[in-house]
Order: structure tokens, then C-alpha cells, then sequence
């Protein structure tokens, strides 16, 4: 990201998590199924493309953006802080759902007129 802004573009951080179908077969990514980080660069002649060094993936294939800022401090979950005794904690657990969008059931929004009466 500080290398991006060096060079005199606009960089984000970005954290999510990273899908790979292929985990089970061997074959998927390093962070599959992870909380993860990448950066989102706008270059003029394309707009914001995703980077992930990582995992080697230029654009958004198995990215799953959940949050993006300016600075990794404010991109939550990944930061925060708790304090209290170890028995007060009840745990956490995050689970990704990856769906094609053709396996969506989502009804369209209804076209609404503006203005004119009538």
C-alpha cells in the first residue's frame, strides 16, 4: 500500500477473506477460508483493481472484501481490543458463504417514477 502511495496513487487496505473452491482437492489458495488482507490501488486507466501478493491475485477472483479504509487501524474487525478476565470470553466463530450470483433468490428493486405527477 505505502509502495502504491509512493508512486503517486491512491492505495486502500482491504480485509476479508479468501475463497477457493479447489481448497479440498489441494489445489486452492495459501489463505483459503481465512481472514485476510490485500490492497485496492485506483490506476487511472482502469479504476480500483485489487492486489493480493500473497496469493498472486491481480482483480477481486476469490476475494471477499468485508471491509476497506484508508489505514489498516480502521478497517474493522481486524482491529479492536477486549478486556476482562480469560473466563469471561464465549468465543467467536465466522463462517463465508460463496454463492454465484445466479444462485441468489433477490427479487429485483421496482422502478419507481420521480417528479411529473400525475
Amino acid at each position: 500500500m505505502e509502495a502504491a502511495r509512493s508512486l503517486g496513487l491512491a492505495a486502500r487496505f482491504v480485509s476479508g477473506y479468501i475463497y477457493s473452491p479447489m481448497v479440498g482437492a489441494g489445489l486452492g489458495r495459501a489463505s483459503a477460508g481465512h481472514t485476510h488482507a490485500w490492497v485496492r490501488v485506483y490506476l487511472p486507466a482502469c479504476g480500483w483493481v485489487e492486489f493480493d501478493p500473497t496469493n498472486g491475485i491481480v482483480g477481486n477472483a476469490d476475494l471477499v472484501r468485508v471491509a476497506i479504509a484508508r489505514d489498516p487501524r480502521q478497517a474493522v474487525p481486524l482491529h479492536g481490543s477486549w478486556s476482562g478476565r480469560p473466563s469471561d470470553y464465549l468465543g467467536m466463530e465466522v463462517e463465508v458463504d460463496v454463492r454465484d450470483e445466479g444462485e441468489l433468490d433477490v427479487q429485483p428493486m421496482p422502478v419507481r417514477a420521480i417528479g411529473g405527477g400525475g
